[in-house]
């Protein structure tokens, strides 16, 4: 009994894989130092395909479905061990499942920056990333041409190397595209499209199919970014060259003002404070700024003042001479003698 199961065990009679993960692209089923018995059940379920190798050679292929192998739906393994008359026996062969799903929010980004020439800003290194989504769309090429003989493969075994090629064609379509730097949050569905379609055939090549490649962010340096955070600033308070120069010369007083150091920062915001007071006051000293002048015009729609006439001040009493007229005064006189101005 037991060498009966012994040998039963060595016939593999139900061949099947259950996905359990969610990167598995390969997967190698187990059938090292077993043989497969003809006539055994093989499961294929949707979003797989089962690929059969008769000592490294690709020999059949099967899609989604139940199957009973035999001779007649393995043809090429039938050929293969020259299997004549229906002779059914138990063969040898290497078994993969390989996941046909679609792989979605797959990571892509830039490792180096991304040379860009702007008409605006000229040379420019962008950064970006975003994500790719792609299924296994030729299950025999790719294991010819990637996946090979291994026991599993996953979607981390060939991210590398399809960021590569997705940042190469980013590359390449800006360049071509020559939209301004200012201008590419505009066009991020355009421009992942655009990479899709020029990246598409390199992808064909390998037995996968790229389905979508979304751009998530392309970003410029930090020091062009503060630049351009400066210009809008700028642009809300409105003004030219001669302003953006005040502005700039205000930030970089306020900063050193903010920097105590001893002596040095008390010198620093001295000076800070008399070069704020000095722009301040060449402001208001500005022509925009001083009051006009009268002109003629105005001068001559102004109404002119009568002059009052003066009136003599009144001689004090025990006074010697008038203070209006100066005439001499006799002692005892209530009057002037001269213009009759009361005395006292």
């Amino acid at each position: 009994m037991a060498l009966f199961q012994m040998i039963r065990n060595q016939f593999i009679e139900v061949i099947e894989w259950t996905d359990n993960s969610q990167n598995t692209l390969v997967y190698k089923f187990p059938v090292r130092g077993s043989n497969i018995k003809m006539g055994a059940q093989l499961t294929v379920r949707e979003s797989q395909a089962a690929v059969f190798l008769n000592e490294g050679t690709v020999a059949d292929m099967f899609t989604p479905g139940r199957y009973e192998l035999s001779t007649q739906n393995m043809p090429v393994m039938t050929a293969l061990n020259s299997w004549k008359f229906g002779f059914n026996s138990p063969f040898k062969a290497d078994v993969f499942f390989v996941n046909t799903r679609q792989f979605t929010d797959q990571k892509w980004g830039t490792m180096n920056p991304v040379m860009m020439r702007d008409s605006e800003l000229g040379v420019l290194r962008l950064r970006g990333f975003g994500s790719l989504s792609y299924r296994v769309s030729d299950p025999v090429v790719f294991l010819k041409e990637i996946f090979g003989t291994s026991a599993s493969f996953e979607t981390g075994d060939i991210a590398n190397h399809l960021k590569s090629l997705v940042v190469s064609a980013l590359t390449d379509y800006l360049a071509e595209m020559q939209v301004p730097a200012f201008d590419l949050a505009r066009y991020y569905d355009e421009i992942g499209e655009g990479v899709r379609k020029k990246v598409g055939g390199r992808f064909d090549a390998i037995g996968l199919k790229l389905t979508a490649v979304l751009v998530e962010n392309l970003s410029l340096p930090p020091e062009v970014e503060k630049v351009l955070d400066q210009r809008t600033s700028m642009g809300v308070i409105g003004g030219g060259i001669q302003q953006y120069a005040q502005y700039q010369s205000v930030e970089a007083i306020r900063d050193a003002a903010r920097n105590p150091g001893g002596m040095a920062g008390a010198g620093a915001g001295i000076g800070a404070g008399a070069a704020i007071g000095k722009m301040m006051s060449d402001a208001l000293n500005s022509p925009a700024v001083q009051a006009p002048q009268p002109t003629q015009a105005t001068q001559a729609a102004q109404p002119t003042q009568m002059s009052q006439p003066t009136q003599n001040p009144r001689p004090a009493e025990g006074a010697r001479f008038c203070q209006g007229c100066g005439a001499a005064l006799s002692p005892g006189a209530r009057f002037c003698p001269q213009c009759g101005e009361p005395i006292g």
